[in-house]
């Protein structure tokens, strides 16, 4: 087993060309089940955990304790990087510190967050609302300053293509990469011309939600 940080893996497994797969999983079983599968990294979705560990939806209802102490049982079950849904990062800045620091020392790989109000909804349903961009750009600046002791990946998530559309959610991208995120996330394009575009303009590593009857 490597003794480099997760975080460093996945980064390295981020320079290189193509396509990552990465697998989502719910629970310290099914991560464990990823990893067994040969997939270099899991990926811990807020919606199958949401549904396993209370059983409602991907509404906001897990809080900040449950999802981070999740997301560390998962991380440590497996000796892959695992990324981890951080959903709104359960606050203001203050909040997205605090919540980026605990993955961290739970060593979780990287942390997803999004610009979604709290409670926010599933990525691929209606009725979503978004936080303005320097809210947004705010909440990007205290994660990567929490990032930088362990080095976990920040993916910087959008949700605008739903509300605002989809040149207003690639402006969102581009003012995410320019802020130093990691990962851009662009949730629920709904053609590949869209995704090819973003692809085209944006310069770092773009994640892709491919839920089987979803939105993208």
């Amino acid at each position: 087993m490597s003794q480099k940080p997760k975080s460093v893996l996945f980064r390295e497994l981020l320079e290189q060309p193509g396509v990552l797969t990465v697998p989502g999983c719910y629970d310290a079983i099914s991560a464990i089940m990823v990893e067994k599968n040969g997939f270099p990294v899991a990926y811990m979705t807020g919606f199958g955990s949401s549904a396993s560990v209370i059983g409602q939806p991907d509404a906001g209802i897990m809080d900040f304790t449950q999802m981070s102490t999740h997301a560390g049982n998962m991380a440590h079950s497996i000796s892959i990087p695992l990324v981890a849904d951080g959903d709104t990062g359960y606050g203001n800045a203050v909040n997205v510190y605090r919540t980026v620091k605990t993955y961290a020392q739970h060593e979780v790989a990287a942390i997803q967050l999004e610009d979604q109000v709290s409670p926010k909804r599933c990525g691929h349903t209606q009725g979503k609302v978004i936080v303005p961009l320097n809210e947004m750009l705010g909440k990007l600046r205290a994660a990567l300053d929490a990032a930088a002791e362990k080095d976990i990946v920040i993916i910087a998530r959008t949700d605008t293509r739903a509300v605002e559309g989809f040149d207003a959610a690639l402006e969102r991208c581009l003012a995410f990469e320019e802020a130093g995120a990691d990962v851009i996330f662009m949730e629920a394009p709904v053609s590949i011309e869209e995704m090819q575009k973003t692809a085209k303009t944006i310069r770092k590593p773009l994640l892709a939600n491919m839920v089987e009857g979803g939105e993208t």
